[in-house]
């Protein structure tokens, strides 16, 4: 079964690649930015495969850069327990 079949596993895999960066060093900056490339490339070439990913995918593909930018961020803090909410 791929990640992209179930949502929880998809997160699970993104928080794993989340915690990968982190420890090769990588800032937040840098995580946020990778998310963005991978949210980029999901919407333009992957079929969504659950109604999470379908309603991400219609989400992205209605918001400019900036909010595009800011969904994967909050991607990162969902799949990373919130640890960089600010308040």
């Amino acid at each position: 079964m791929s990640v992209l079949n179930n949502f929880e596993e998809w997160k699970s895999f993104l928080n794993q690649r989340v915690e990968q960066g982190q420890s090769l060093g990588m800032d937040k900056e840098t995580i946020n930015d990778v998310a963005y490339q991978i949210g980029d490339y999901l919407a333009q070439d992957i079929d969504p495969k659950n109604d999470q990913e379908r309603l991400l995918k219609e989400l992205w593909n209605c918001a400019d850069e900036e909010e595009q930018r800011m969904m994967a961020g909050l991607m990162v803090k969902l799949v990373h327990g919130g640890e960089q909410r600010q308040h």
